[in-house]
């Protein structure tokens, strides 16, 4: 499998791995507008993705295997000066669950947040009943932090979330200007 940053290219790819997960996504993500995940709507969003990527300001992942999507991991939201920190979002294609996907692209957004964004916190949420997102997160060295109350709305319900966090265990980077 092939891990590597998003580009303008991968809307045709995104769109069909999106189309064939709709059923199996739509428990742990906000419900879109019709045509969100259509190739045109993905290209206009892959243009913005690409510009935050080269600001520093996000990054998106996608592993791809035999030419097709099957995960997909971003870093969101990154903030400098004191905080140095982001938030990661994840998703694995429902044949390959259990599969050790998730893990390896994770990984390799994990390493490029700590050692190219040089962040010091990285926070990733679940749902309580989101056992495999828990799983995934404590085998990446993620700590529970907390519960927030309904802290989005995930499928049209306002849904509680585990708070976890993983703090940059070398915090080695250079001061970039605050």
């Amino acid at each position: 499998m092939e891990t590597r940053l998003v580009t303008q290219d991968d809307a045709g790819r995104l769109a069909e791995y999106y189309s064939r997960n709709t059923h199996h996504f739509r428990q742990w993500t906000p419900v879109r507008e019709a045509g969100y995940f259509d190739e045109v709507s993905l290209a206009a969003r892959l243009s913005a993705y690409q510009k935050q990527q080269r600001q520093g300001t996000a990054a998106h992942f996608i592993g791809i295997d035999d030419g097709h999507v099957v995960a997909h991991c971003s870093l969101t939201n990154v903030v400098y000066g004191p905080l140095r920190a982001c938030f990661m979002g994840y998703g694995v294609s429902e044949p390959r669950q259990g599969a050790g996907v998730m893990t390896e692209v994770c990984r390799t957004a994990i390493a490029y947040a700590f050692d190219n964004l040089e962040l010091n916190r990285i926070m990733a949420n679940h749902m309580p009943r989101n056992e495999r997102s828990r799983v995934l997160l404590r085998k990446l060295g993620f700590a529970e932090e907390g519960l927030a109350k309904k802290y989005l709305r995930i499928n049209g319900v306002w849904e509680d979330h585990v708070l976890t966090s993983l703090v940059n265990p070398a915090n080695h980077w250079k001061q970039k200007s605050e």
